[in-house]
């Protein structure tokens, strides 16, 4: 197994290293723009060992991840002195593996290596990590290393090529930061009748998990459910109604959601071309 180093020490850095150190890869060095985060990290790794700049985790290690927020990644990649016997990675995922050109230029192997995962707080990320998909880029031998990483991690691999990785990412925001922003417009909605936010988020949770689960079940386009899915075009009058009334600034984005739920509902084949032209019309007013 490689030497491993990490530039940057935040929840990625935090869940990968602890998470890889489990599985018996050697971390030995990670670094930081805080000294003190650099610390806290390198006590939780037996061996790890904690570098006052990132040249020191390049001159030790032999594969080093570069975990800093995606807009320092290339200003890092060029401030270290690389050479050949380098694998140089970084976690980004909508930035492909080109912005790590210097390190190349060097005659490093170079790749990504982004989890597919929400990483909120280390302990939650590390807890969430098996079953994670990697999205890696990579040639070979990286290539074969980041994969066999990945399973250690008990994850799997997709190869994500350097032009698709912006909408791939975008697609990660869809799946993952804007259903937390749908989850605000909700329990903003439970306030309007005097719910507060933790209480409307504790009864919704079930909800959200059920529909998880089914997802998973069942696939798309099975597991919707609702009004749509159903062709019950008076639900939907009332929901535009009392929105209207209660959050008139949510009625264009529960209209905009409305149709580009009637595809899905017309091909799990529940209502016909005349319920979903009368959602459409209804919906688009």
């Amino acid at each position: 197994m490689p030497l491993i180093g990490f530039i940057g020490a935040g929840t990625v850095a935090t869940a990968l290293a602890i998470s890889l150190s489990g599985k018996g890869y050697p971390v030995i060095a990670v670094s930081s723009r805080s000294f003190q985060s650099t610390e806290k990290l390198a006590r939780l790794i037996d061996g790890c060992h904690a570098c006052s700049d990132n040249q020191e985790v390049a001159d030790n290690a032999e594969l080093i991840f570069i975990t800093t927020p995606d807009d320092a990644i290339a200003s890092v990649a060029a401030q270290v002195e690389w050479h050949p016997g380098h694998s140089v990675v970084h976690c980004s995922g909508a930035d492909s593996a080109d912005i790590l050109e210097p390190a190349s230029k060097a005659g490093a192997f170079v790749g990504v290596f982004h989890p597919l995962q929400t990483f909120a707080i280390a302990r939650q990320a590390m807890y969430n990590i098996p079953g994670t998909t990697f999205a890696i880029e990579a040639d070979e031998p990286l290539l074969g290393m980041l994969k066999d990483m990945a399973t250690a991690l008990e994850g799997h691999c997709v190869e994500i090529k350097a032009g698709d990785r912006v909408v791939y990412h975008a697609a990660a925001v869809f799946a993952c930061n804007y259903l937390v922003t749908l989850v605000k417009l909700a329990t903003d909605l439970w306030q309007t009748f005097g719910i507060p936010q933790e209480q409307a988020i504790r009864s919704l949770m079930p909800l959200l998990r059920g529909t998880i689960n089914n997802i998973d079940a069942t696939g798309i386009p099975h597991c919707l459910t609702g009004p749509i899915a159903r062709g019950d075009a008076g639900t939907i009058k009332k929901h535009l109604s009392a929105l209207q009334k209660a959050a008139p600034e949510l009625v264009s984005t529960y209209r905009e959601l409305g149709l580009k739920t009637i595809p899905i509902a017309r091909a799990k084949g529940k209502i016909n071309d005349k319920q979903a032209k009368e959602l459409g019309a209804m919906l688009s007013k």
